[in-house]
């Protein structure tokens, strides 16, 4: 078995996209080894002379084992110096993929509700991306997405495509008034009561913040959505990214091992104790 702390895969930078001012997708080619990724995992990525931090894998590449793609905002000292240190061309060493996935094989026949702010767009693009390929294995998909201002929004050279999935609704909201937006103007959990889903039938898919995932919680619960069919993906300060350094324990969890993707009715204890 090979040791997960020295497996480290050597990858060059192919392709860069400037997201926004503060963050950027980069799709890496594999040089000496190979990754299926499924939808909710993560990479530790690492930069000779600067650090190795855990990113999400933001993309899927259905038969290129060798090609894996991340969306890095600046959040700390590394993610900031990798993000103005990369560029195409760049080496790039990266181990995993680690954690679980988003739970889609046991959602297949149901709803689908996705709640994401911010940077949490970005670990669920593949449930997105998984939706579209398999359209016919899910009823009724509805998007919610929210951010602080149009600029803000990820991907928008694909958010077209997501508004035209076939029995769909797709809903975007920013914080406060912008000059020239015309849709929603509010937190984008206040989009949950405009949802069209099965209540008693719907996995619901949550990333982002996590004071707004508090919130989303609280209101999906009120509209009687079943908790054991609501997902959160938890995010902490991570370094091994399986299991023993204990850095991010949540609870009697770790979220690199047991996470990062945790049903609500397995946390909800914790989720709500400051500190945890």
């Amino acid at each position: 078995m090979s040791n997960p702390f020295t497996s480290i895969i050597k990858g060059v930078v192919i392709n860069e996209i400037s997201e926004t001012t503060t963050t950027k997708t980069i799709t890496i080619k594999l040089v000496n080894g190979s990754m299926n990724p499924m939808p909710g995992q993560f990479n530790m990525l690492y930069v000779f002379g600067l650090g190795e931090v855990p990113i999400s894998i933001s993309n899927l590449y259905p038969g290129k084992r060798d090609i894996v793609e991340h969306t890095i905002r600046f959040v700390g000292a590394v993610t900031r110096a990798m993000i103005k240190a990369i560029r195409v061309g760049s080496q790039i060493g990266v181990r995993g993929p680690y954690g679980n996935k988003w739970p889609l094989e046991e959602a297949e026949g149901s709803d689908i509700l996705i709640v994401s702010g911010g940077i949490g767009f970005a670990p669920l693009r593949p449930v997105v991306k998984y939706i579209i390929m398999n359209r016919e294995r899910f009823r009724r998909v509805n998007i919610l997405y929210g951010a602080r201002t149009p600029e803000e929004f990820l991907y928008k050279y694909e958010l077209e495509e997501y508004s035209k999935i076939p029995n769909s609704k797709f809903l975007l909201s920013i914080d406060k008034p912008y000059p020239g937006w015309t849709g929603y103007v509010g937190f984008v959990t206040d989009l949950i009561k405009y949802t069209d889903v099965d209540t008693g039938n719907s996995y619901t898919f949550v990333c982002g913040p996590e004071i707004m995932m508090k919130v989303a919680v609280k209101k999906l619960l009120e509209r009687g959505f079943r908790k054991d069919k609501i997902f959160l993906s938890m995010e902490r300060r991570m370094r091994c990214g399986v299991g023993i350094c204990g850095t991010c324990q949540f609870g009697h969890l770790f979220v690199c091992k047991n996470g990062p993707i945790f049903r609500y009715s397995e946390i909800e204890n914790y989720i709500n104790v400051e500190g945890i």
